[in-house]
């Protein structure tokens, strides 16, 4: 249902020089310690974004400034788009002067947004008909995992095309896994939100039936990480959320967003989610009352207010 349609297969072998010129499209709270990572890499990395102050960071590290999307592509052995949606990801891959119609035969492109599979099937189709070879390679790990360049890389697309990217996913990532044909890579990565939503969730609510019941939160919340219930949110979120610091790392309404990519991938294939439809609209909610642009650990605030302890 997900594959591409084409068939087409590059004429040449269209290897990676080990030392890759990168192209980077998109220089936001993911992409820019992402680049960053590649830049101290040994990478040359050029690096475009639609605010300028990001990729004058960028240039600060050791990067170079790119002037358009074709700019990037030309001057570029790969490209890699981390954007935040599947119109961003169609404008800049499938526009005029985009990265189809001025990549070359045999160049490399990694799409490490997070979009449908949908959109991320006709990009690789497009890409295929011009020899360009594709894979939606989208991520999880949060702000602190591009930091530090431990992220989870989940890729969709052709074996050979995952083994001849990764020595630039190496530079990113400590999880590098071949989950299937292209967009495959979205799919993994909808369950993973759907895992990640719900369990922010539940942790918020654990959190307000220890404070409503008096109990040491901090206490209780250290314990639960050493046993069963332990989780990652737990270990990079608990401080955040006891501390009622919602500052974005991974904003409410892009996690919205992806819980609506998994909604529809469910209908389509007829698979019932429904606990990940209601913390889509819990998601909704914390949207509908302004907190759109907070971290999606603000999950906390609404259900906080749904349990009478907060008026704001």
């Amino acid at each position: 249902m997900w594959t591409v349609t084409s068939q087409f297969q590059p004429s040449h072998g269209g290897t990676v020089p080990e030392r890759a010129r990168i192209g980077f499209i998109g220089l936001g709270v993911m992409g820019l310690p992402m680049a960053a990572n590649l830049v101290m890499n040994g990478f040359e990395v050029i690096g475009h974004n639609r605010s300028r102050s990001a990729v004058d960071k960028l240039a600060a590290l050791g990067g170079r400034v790119g002037q358009s999307v074709a700019d990037v592509t030309r001057n570029s052995d790969v490209v890699i788009t981390m954007l935040p949606d599947s119109p961003d990801v169609e404008a800049v891959a499938l526009g005029e002067n985009g990265i189809i119609d001025t990549a070359q035969s045999g160049q490399l492109y990694i799409d490490m947004s997070t979009i449908s599979p949908r959109t991320a099937v006709a990009v690789a189709d497009a890409a295929a008909t011009r020899g360009i070879r594709a894979l939606d390679a989208p991520v999880s790990g949060g702000e602190q995992g591009a930091i530090d360049g431990t992220l989870s890389i989940m890729c969709g697309g052709d074996a050979s095309t995952v083994e001849l990217a990764q020595p630039v996913l190496r530079a990113l990532g400590t999880t590098i896994v071949h989950v299937g044909p292209s967009g495959s890579g979205q799919i993994v990565k909808a369950a993973n939100q759907l895992v990640v939503a719900g369990t922010i969730e539940l942790v918020a609510e654990a959190i307000v039936l220890l404070e409503a019941s008096g109990v040491d939160a901090t206490a209780g919340l250290s314990v639960l990480a050493g046993g069963l219930a332990g989780n990652r949110i737990l270990d990079r979120k608990a401080a955040s959320m006891l501390a009622r610091d919602f500052s974005p790392g991974f904003r409410i309404d892009l996690h919205h967003k992806d819980l609506q990519i998994a909604l529809a991938v469910a209908e389509q294939v007829k698979a019932v989610i429904p606990v990940g439809a209601l913390v889509s609209q819990l998601l909704a909610a914390v949207r509908a009352q302004g907190d759109g642009a907070l971290d999606h650990s603000a999950l906390l605030k609404l259900t906080e207010r749904l349990s009478g302890r907060r008026n704001d």
